[in-house]
């Protein structure tokens, strides 16, 4: 489950740059989303707009020191991790689509990867399997 500022546009972000496919949302009578799914192959990710003076980590950096000094690595800090079929062709998809990336496409012995964050600085790790 990962909380957004903004699930609606976070939802139009994934499913274009990262290729997640919305499999239903909830809202509320004022339009907040309660609930939301999206997939990518087997996998779902689960999405809400949290509310109630809720920061995405891109807003907690701009205020907090401690919080700039996590974001400084490129790997995952709280972050999400998809296995995809095509790792160098779905790191290409997310960089047209305006992921931030924060790694090229490495071969790390065990499989291939790459490390981006979405508009809201939410960390995402992509992996093909080693074969």
């Amino acid at each position: 489950m990962l909380a957004y500022e903004n699930a609606s546009a976070a939802i139009e972000f994934l499913t274009t740059a990262f290729g997640f496919t919305e499999r239903f949302r909830f809202t509320d009578d004022d339009g907040r989303i309660t609930h939301a799914e999206l997939a990518h192959g087997d996998g779902v990710v689960m999405l809400v707009d949290f509310g109630n003076g809720y920061e995405s980590p891109a807003t907690h950096v701009r205020t907090c020191e401690a919080a700039r000094g996590w974001m400084d690595t490129p790997y995952i800090v709280n972050g999400v991790f998809v296995q995809v079929g095509d790792v160098r062709a779905h790191f290409d998809q997310a960089k047209a689509g305006g992921a931030t990336m924060l790694s090229e496409v490495e071969d790390t012995g065990h499989g291939t990867l790459y490390r981006a964050a979405d508009p809201e600085g939410h960390r995402w790790m992509f992996s093909q399997p080693g074969e």
